[in-house]
């Protein structure tokens, strides 16, 4: 097939077989080369068109916005300890001075004082409050975390990041990126 697309144009919505986004943050999207290639595999049904096409010689084929899987994908249970999923939980937001730059990490119990690398000790914080806070406690440094640090569920995870949307959304995906919330008189 050929095309005068660029590579990352023309991404294609990926929802699980229930009509539901795989994630929310990073926002569940393939590149239309590889939705094509799962609609000619049969593992995807096509929900949504653009109106651009591709074509060869004898083939003639509408890319697709939003494709839904055919079977579906157990979503996890608990999402995994990453430093990207502690700043999605904490809003990319440092929790000492709300400060949304050079975020890094901090232990709120320090390791040096016996605090461990887990959900209940770590938070975002920005560079500066993380090198001002240091190897003090938080009473001691007068810094507080605004938010207690917690284990999200995997939905709070994606309720938090339906508040950060990708830098593209097609107007064919507003429908699926949203439907469970609630509707306006």
């Amino acid at each position: 097939m050929t095309a005068t697309l660029s590579p990352g144009a023309w991404p294609a919505l990926v929802l699980n077989a229930d009509y539901r986004p795989l994630s929310y943050y990073p926002l569940s999207v393939w590149s239309w080369q590889d939705a094509i290639k799962a609609v000619f595999l049969d593992r995807v049904n096509i929900v949504e068109y653009y109106e651009r096409q591709v074509s060869s010689a004898n083939f003639q084929m509408r890319l697709p916005s939003v494709v839904s899987l055919k079977a579906f994908i157990r979503p996890a249970r608990q999402p995994a300890f990453t430093r990207f999923n502690v700043f999605l939980r904490d809003r990319f937001t440092c929790q000492y001075c709300d400060s949304r730059d050079d975020l890094t990490f901090d232990h709120v119990v320090p390791r040096s004082r016996g605090g461990q690398t887990t959900w209940d000790n770590v938070v975002a914080a920005c560079s500066p409050c993380n090198l001002r806070k240091g190897s003090l406690m938080p009473a001691e440094a007068h810094m507080i975390p605004r938010q207690r640090p917690f284990q999200p569920s995997v939905f709070d995870l994606h309720q938090n990041g339906r508040h950060f949307p990708p830098n593209y959304l097609h107007d064919s995906w507003v429908d699926y990126l949203y439907w469970d919330t609630e509707l306006d008189p």
